[in-house]
């Protein structure tokens, strides 16, 4: 008799083996998570004048200003370059965050999982 959505013989699921294999996806997603966090994603903007280094925690850990980019008559200009290299810094996080988990979640987004 052929076996059906985990069921074995007698119609009992196969229990052990799915709670191996919840346990192994599980390990799998912690580590990626842990990798992710442990990574660091910078973005530049300006020509490279504004350099922004976050991590997978999504905390700035790094900025670098081109001393020519910070003109006291122009401040909004600074401004506008910081904002633009944050958020192409914490959108790498989030790509690579959904590349990684994607492959457990086949793609779904999970609300709360990452």
């Amino acid at each position: 008799m052929a076996r059906k959505g985990g069921f074995q013989r007698g119609g009992m699921p196969n229990m052990n083996n799915m709670m191996k294999q919840m346990q192994k996806m599980q390990k799998d997603m912690q580590e990626a998570q842990e990798k992710i966090e442990e990574t660091e994603f910078t973005a530049s903007a300006g020509g490279g004048s504004i350099e922004v280094t976050v991590n997978g925690k999504r905390e700035v850990v790094g900025v670098k200003l081109d001393p020519e980019v910070v003109d006291p008559e122009d401040v909004e200009m600074l401004q506008d370059l910081l904002m633009v290299a944050v958020n192409d810094a914490l959108n790498q996080v989030n790509e690579e965050t959904e590349k990684s988990m994607g492959k457990f979640t086949g793609g779904m987004n999970i609300p709360g999982l990452f």
